[in-house]
């Protein structure tokens, strides 16, 4: 990259965390900044391996929940909208605009519930660089923020979990929060993309696997 290219990408992102982390000052937390900081230093970890666009994958990571839907009543076009507005406000490459804006309009895993209209080797690091946010230790944490969040009951054992849902049962669903454990998180490990996000994935399946072995015991009352 040239002295003046770097410049302008710098610029760019710094732009975009600045945009991104006042619009997300009120946000749930599990997808608030914070959130969004971890995914973009995971896909910058994934992109020390992967070859892909580095300027579309940070701008993408940077801004992938800036509008997620289930906090604007299902519109699943004001996120990938709000990228594309801002984005032309601070002067990016159209090109650049529109590949962001498709990321953030496929990669979520209820958009992998249906017919999958996009999809690039920026978007599956994105995509890995999310999902391995959703579990783990931070996923468990994340998970009962949202379930808090929505006033979801822990856990249910008349309510089995259904792993198998269409986009619009996964979208509607109000099952307990455990049941989402089955209906997603353990199910990411294998919908991973690239090698690096499988190894990670591995560790932090197991970890959630070892939780809720504890979980089921103490509810049992067995420990």
């Amino acid at each position: 990259m040239h002295t003046s290219s770097t410049a302008i990408y710098a610029e760019l992102i710094d732009q975009t965390v600045t945009f991104v982390k006042d619009s997300l000052q009120t946000a749930e937390s599990g997808h608030d900044w914070w959130h969004t900081e971890r995914v973009w230093k995971n896909a910058r970890l994934l992109l020390r391996t992967e070859e892909a666009d580095q300027l579309v994958v940070e701008l993408a990571a940077l801004l992938h929940d800036i509008a997620d839907s289930k906090f604007h009543n299902g519109d699943e076009e004001i996120g990938p909208q709000t990228a594309r507005n801002f984005l032309q406000s601070i002067g990016a490459e159209e090109n650049v605009i529109f590949h962001v804006e498709q990321i953030i309009r496929n990669m979520s895993y209820k958009s992998g519930l249906g017919n999958i209209a996009f999809t690039s080797r920026e978007m599956e690091i994105v995509q890995d660089a999310d999902r391995l946010d959703a579990i783990g230790a931070i996923g468990i944490a994340r998970t009962f923020t949202y379930g808090g969040f929505k006033n979801r009951i822990l856990y249910d054992p008349s309510i089995e979990p259904k792993p198998s849902q269409s986009k619009e049962e996964y979208k509607n669903s109000t099952a307990p929060t455990i049941n989402h454990f089955y209906e997603k998180l353990l199910l990411l490990k294998d919908k991973m993309n690239t090698p690096a996000a499988r190894r990670i994935a591995a560790q932090r399946h197991e970890f959630m696997m070892c939780y809720l072995k504890q979980f089921f015991a103490e509810w049992q009352g067995e420990k």
